[in-house]
């Protein structure tokens, strides 16, 4: 094992922490405002995509932050993890100032901490990646990819069902207890990562000609995938609690499927990482991208109260999102390794391609619903829990067809630019 491959566990470690800022907020904040805040489902929408116009230009300039610094990545994580926690525990721990500001503008104050944070953290973390990965072809990057995407999953898990989990255990302010809980493991992961950030090269290339070249035709069109592809995740994600509270009616069983669902995309990271060296990203991820497609369908015909139904949609979803986590970064740190492009700013990009698509799920799918008559945990039409169900998981069908047709015109010379 070569001294940077033992540095893996602790891209593992990192990854659970940064994982808390991504899917499990856009799972947990829509019932969060509507409960907690008072909010409803439209302006919750509305705040997401504002605070993504704001990730237009701020992403990249973090990238180019990165790239500009490379030797203080250390002090630039430290600053993102400080940036995470306080960001959580306005969110989460303090109450809303009151007579101060009201709860639409703290919200939209705490989510620019923590999206703004996540954002230099995740750009640092996949940015260094293509460092450690030791390698311009896709196998190190894949390698790398395994352990960093399951670090991912289980961080998921983790932030996904702790809130469930602190309710059953007789948690009078569950959400303050999460928060807390994140600001613990976020200093146990600023303590145990610094090796991460060590011997960061500089880039000789010259940032305009740099620029330029990440526009190239390969990276380009790994985004447009890497977009697309991400919009069905983000939409079930952020209506997964709906779905299971009101149209399958299993409230009790929210902890349990989310658990399901991301246990299945941790073990299968590792599987999925190792088919993509064999076969190549392309044969592993159609056949992967269309599993998803079958358990979404299926999701969007069971009837309310199907437990073994639903668990195993959990299961072959969960199982399928491992593959779009660990194959699609994995191409695009390996073009961006193979044209000798700009890390920072092309995670840069990566990043605010991925917060754009769980945006855009919440800020169409939630108005959509309230214009439906959809009311979380009220009394809904048939009509209405019918639209949930096509929010869900028709939808999210749909678009995969067109991330697979995507993936399958992809030219061959870019397929070997990333492999």
């Amino acid at each position: 094992m070569t001294a940077r491959m033992a540095l893996y566990p602790r891209v593992a470690l990192f990854a659970a922490v940064l994982a808390s800022a991504g899917i499990p907020l856009y799972i947990h904040l829509p019932s969060f405002a509507a409960s907690e805040l008072g909010l409803s489902l439209a302006t919750v929408g509305f705040i997401l995509i504002a605070i993504r116009i704001v990730d237009l230009v701020q992403d990249p300039a973090l990238g180019w932050l990165v790239d500009r610094f490379a030797r203080r990545r250390l002090l630039l994580s430290r600053i993102g993890l400080l940036g995470l926690a306080l960001g959580f525990v306005m969110l989460f721990a303090i109450p809303v100032p009151a007579g101060l500001i009201g709860p639409q503008a703290w919200l939209v104050l705490s989510l620019v901490v923590v999206f703004t944070s996540y954002s230099l953290l995740h750009i640092l973390f996949y940015g260094q990646g293509v460092l450690l990965a030791e390698g311009r072809e896709a196998k190190a990057h894949l390698r790398l990819a395994g352990w960093r995407e399951t670090g991912l999953l289980v961080g998921v898990v983790i932030a996904a069902a702790a809130p469930e989990v602190l309710k059953s255990l007789g948690s009078a302010a569950a959400y303050r207890d999460f928060g807390l809980m994140l600001v613990a493991l976020i200093a146990l992961a600023g303590w145990l990562s610094a090796p991460l950030w060590s011997g960061a090269k500089t880039s000789q290339r010259p940032p305009a000609i740099a620029a330029r070249r990440l526009l190239s035709p390969a990276p380009m069109w790994l985004l447009l995938i890497g977009l697309v592809n991400a919009l069905p995740v983000a939409l079930s994600s952020t209506l997964f609690i709906f779905f299971v509270e009101d149209r399958l009616q299993l409230p009790a069983l929210t902890g349990l499927f989310l658990i399901l669902f991301f246990l299945a995309a941790g073990c299968a990271a590792p599987l999925w990482s190792a088919l993509a060296k064999r076969f190549g990203p392309r044969l592993v991820l159609i056949p992967a991208m269309t599993l998803a497609i079958f358990s979404f369908t299926w999701a969007a015909l069971l009837p309310a109260g199907s437990v073994w139904g639903f668990a195993i949609v959990c299961l072959a979803s969960g199982a399928a999102l491992a593959a779009d986590m660990v194959i699609l970064p994995a191409m695009f740190a390996a073009s961006l390794a193979r044209y000798d492009l700009p890390e920072g700013l092309g995670f840069g990009l990566w990043s605010f391609a991925a917060k754009l698509a769980l945006a855009v799920a919440a800020a169409v799918a939630l108005p959509g619903l309230q214009a439906a008559g959809y009311d979380p945990g009220g009394d809904n039409s048939g009509t209405a829990l019918q639209a949930l169900g096509f929010a869900y998981a028709v939808v999210p069908s749909l678009l995969k067809l067109v991330a697979i047709f995507l993936l399958a015109l992809t030219p061959r010379q870019m397929l070997h630019a990333a492999a």
